[in-house]
Order: C-alpha cells, then structure tokens, then sequence
C-alpha cells in the first residue's frame, strides 16, 4: 500500500481548498492508499516561521514526508502565488525532501486568470525540493466547490477533469513505489 500525504495550505478555517483536500483524500483512500493529511494553518505559528524543524510537531510533518510515496500539495492563489502559509512550511523542509515522490499540486481560486500559479510559482519550488516527478496539476474555481457541512462536493464539469489528474497521480505513486523501494 502507498502512502500519500496531504498538504492543504489554506490559512483559513472555513476553507474550499482544505475541504477540496479532504474530498481527494477520501478518493485517493478509496483507491487503496493510505493517505495523512497536513492542514499547515493547524502547526504551531512560531515554529513555522522560526524554521524550528526541531519542533515535535514539525519533525512529525517531516517525517511523514519522508516515509510517504507521494505528496498532493494544495492551495488557494494569493497575489498570483500559493499560500504564504506553505511557503513557511516548503522552505524548512530539507533541500532534497520530496526525493523518490510523486508530487500532485492543486490550486484552488476565483478567477481562471490565476490557473498559471501552478507552473510559475508551485512547480519550481516543488521541483527544487528534488520531486521525482510532478504530476500535471489543476486548478479548481472556488465556486466549483461547494461546502456542504459534511464536506465539499464538486460540480460535475469540474469534478471529472480533476478526477482524472488525481486518479493519474495515483497511479503514476504505485508505479513509482517499486522505483522508489529498490533505491
């Protein structure tokens, strides 16, 4: 069985990218992994912003990144970028973290004009955390998830293309483990 990790970046409480994590989570358990989610607003301020790698909470993190097979990465698009938030955490993680992992990232957004944060802002820093390989992302229009108290439903136009990138990301974890394991 894989083992796939979740970064949600989204600073908010109320949040369509956390809840658009929890909905992939759920697909990619269906599919057989094992999946842990991250919410980075939940890890401890100080630590984050002082790179305190030391911090339990944050060595936790790093360590379930380390053991796992594949990372989705996601976040909502700040002034053309991803999170401030996952930016903290991204830059504590050692140099060559997502080594031997497939990498899946997901922006989430208001506007279609923001679609480009993926392969201009995420993707280099992802790439130069030594990701084996980056998986096409996607960006979902945040009025294409829909909270629902227990949970976020997509509408259906949405839904099938992401259903794709996700499955494809799945896929490419289980034909990148053995790769990995034998390294």
């Amino acid at each position: 069985m894989s083992t796939i990790v979740v970064l949600s970046g989204s600073p908010s409480a109320v949040s369509r990218t956390a809840a658009l994590c929890a909905h992939l989570a759920d697909r990619l358990g269906s599919l057989g992994h094992e999946v842990r989610t991250v919410h980075v607003r939940d890890l401890p301020a100080e630590a984050l912003l002082s790179a305190d790698t030391g911090h339990p909470r944050i060595a936790e993190v790093v360590g379930l990144i380390g053991e796992a097979d594949g990372v989705l990465v996601a976040s909502p698009v700040y002034k053309a970028a991803y999170s401030g938030l996952l930016k903290t955490l991204l830059d504590l993680l050692p140099q060559f973290a997502f080594t031997g992992k497939v990498v899946l990232p997901i922006v989430t957004g208001g506007s279609p004009a923001h679609v480009l944060a993926i392969d201009y802002a995420l993707r280099p820093v992802l790439t130069s955390l030594g990701a084996d390989h980056v998986v096409p992302g996607w960006f979902v229009l945040d009025r294409h998830i829909v909270l629902r108290d227990d949970g976020a439903t997509l509408e259906p136009d949405a839904a099938t293309p992401l259903y794709r990138v996700a499955d494809a990301f799945a896929h490419a974890v289980d034909a990148r483990r053995p790769l990995a394991r034998a390294s």
